[in-house]
């Protein structure tokens, strides 16, 4: 039987990245994802697809069973760390549960290697930069559903031998993302704003740093992860190096829709870091051939290119909501409210 890789959430934004450079490899990729947040579209040809959810056991089971999987690259995840504080049991099924279904079959069938793209959300409110060899402290219920994958997979690896990479990516944007969703990705977020004539809106003062990643930057060195041995158990932060503010973002985002000056509405400032950015030494020691740098001037213009080519996008309303207690108003007015 042919061995394959496995790419969840493969028709969402870094997914369907991955999993096209997984093709120019040629390796045989079955995408699995259920299009809540991707789209059929993103889907690289030579890929099979199939629509389903990391949370469907059966179909996960008829997936192993029909395929021989060698490496599963799990993508699939509701990346929100604001929102998770009030989306608490959809953050951990999601998120967490899913996670922990794709790596009991991963030991089950023997794959041989299992790339998890975890999050710099574990690393929370230290200061900055993030090195891996800092202790975790996640500050918000993604950043805990995330840790808690990691050491599934560490414990996984002592336990039953289930070789793994970590990634810990932070703030990637680019083609194929989804602007509609206002909760997450501030790019994405600003570009869908412009395309309405709608006010960039920035919570808090805008001071808050950040380090941008193009992901055609990293999306090659993810894809080899899981094909180099020397890679396998280990622990890698991955993105740019350098850092900019939320204004200076506003910025460069307006500049591609003709505005010297960005018109921006400020709303409360939420309960985040104020700075998140990490090292990327061990990263380059081990994958740096298949590593790219690309301005985020640049970025922003090919990412703001594709976005007008697409239009704006329908703000996507999340309706979950589990906790209403200091959520943000912005967010508010967009929820179902579960009790009145």
């Amino acid at each position: 039987m042919n061995k394959k890789v496995l790419v969840t959430g493969g028709a969402g934004f870094i997914g369907s990245h991955v999993a096209e450079e997984l093709v120019s490899l040629d390796k045989k990729v079955i995408i699995l994802d259920d299009l809540s947040g991707g789209s059929i579209k993103n889907i690289p040809r030579g890929a099979k697809f199939i629509n389903g959810s990391i949370l469907d056991t059966d179909l996960l089971d008829k997936i192993f069973f029909k395929n021989k999987i060698s490496c599963i690259y799990h993508l699939a995840a509701y990346a929100a760390e604001g929102l998770s504080h009030f989306i608490k049991k959809f953050n951990y099924e999601n998120n967490l549960i899913g996670s922990i279904n794709l790596i009991n079959r991963a030991v089950n069938f023997k794959v041989s290697s299992f790339v998890f793209t975890s999050s710099i959300a574990v690393y929370g409110n230290q200061k900055p930069p993030f090195k891996e060899t800092m202790a975790p402290n996640p500050a918000d219920s993604y950043g805990i559903a995330k840790l808690a994958v990691e050491k599934e997979l560490e414990i996984s690896k002592k336990m039953f031998g289930l070789d793994y990479v970590i990634f810990r990516p932070h703030n990637v944007y680019g083609e194929r993302q989804n602007i509609g969703d206002k909760y997450r990705n501030v790019i994405g977020i600003f570009m869908n704003q412009a395309l309405k004539g709608q006010p960039l809106t920035i919570f808090g003062d805008g001071q808050q740093t950040r380090a941008f990643t193009y992901i055609k930057d990293i999306s090659l060195a993810i894809a080899k992860a899981g094909l180099t041995r020397p890679c396998f158990n280990q622990i890698f932060n991955i993105g740019s190096d350098n850092v900019y503010s939320i204004n200076q973002v506003a910025s460069l985002v307006s500049a591609n829709w003709g505005q010297i000056k960005p018109v921006i509405k400020y709303l409360p400032a939420r309960k985040e870091s104020k700075n998140a950015f990490s090292k990327h030494e061990k990263i380059k020691k081990y994958l740096g051939a298949y590593l790219k740098e690309t301005s985020l001037r640049e970025g922003i213009k090919k990412m703001s290119t594709w976005a007008k080519n697409i239009g704006p996008q329908k703000t996507q309303k999340f309706t979950q909501i589990e906790i209403k207690k200091n959520l943000p108003s912005s967010w508010r007015e967009n929820f179902k409210e579960k009790n009145k």
